[in-house]
């Protein structure tokens, strides 16, 4: 079967995973994406969310913070705002952030302020801490 070489790379880290697998599966702003080997020429935003890698009748997940993917028929090429393995995270950690960007998108919504970048921030960062959690098999609702 034929593959396809997956980069993920991240300021903070470098390079993150490089290897070749079957398939992968991203969350983008046009919606769920599926790529295959020889797909399309593509240019996309990813949003923060986990990424699904197969490889034969394994599949594992990487927690991406937000980003671009670019696809060609050989390669996918994932420039990540942040990329973590499984084995990266740090539970009580993800779980810290996400408490803080869930008080404080509380607190915002209460006080009746127009902050927009204050929100936008602490739903970016709700987002971001909901894609390691998931990663490590935790519930997020």
């Amino acid at each position: 079967m034929a593959t396809i070489r997956l980069e993920v790379v991240s300021p903070d880290r470098g390079s993150v995973l490089s290897k070749d697998i079957d398939m992968l599966i991203v969350r983008s702003t046009a919606g769920e994406l599926g790529i295959l080997p020889r797909h399309a020429r593509l240019l996309t935003e990813l949003l923060p969310y986990p990424i699904r890698i197969k490889e034969g009748a394994s599949e594992s997940l990487v927690a991406v913070g937000g980003g671009f993917m670019e696809v060609t028929p050989e390669q996918i090429t994932i420039l990540a705002d942040s990329a973590e393995l499984p084995e990266m995270i740090d539970v009580d950690r993800a779980q810290a952030a996400r408490k803080r960007a869930e008080d404080r998108i509380n607190a915002h919504k209460s006080s009746g302020k127009e902050s927009l970048i204050d929100i936008h921030r602490a739903e970016a960062a709700l987002a971001r801490a909901k894609a390691r959690l998931l990663v490590k098999n935790i519930p997020v609702n």
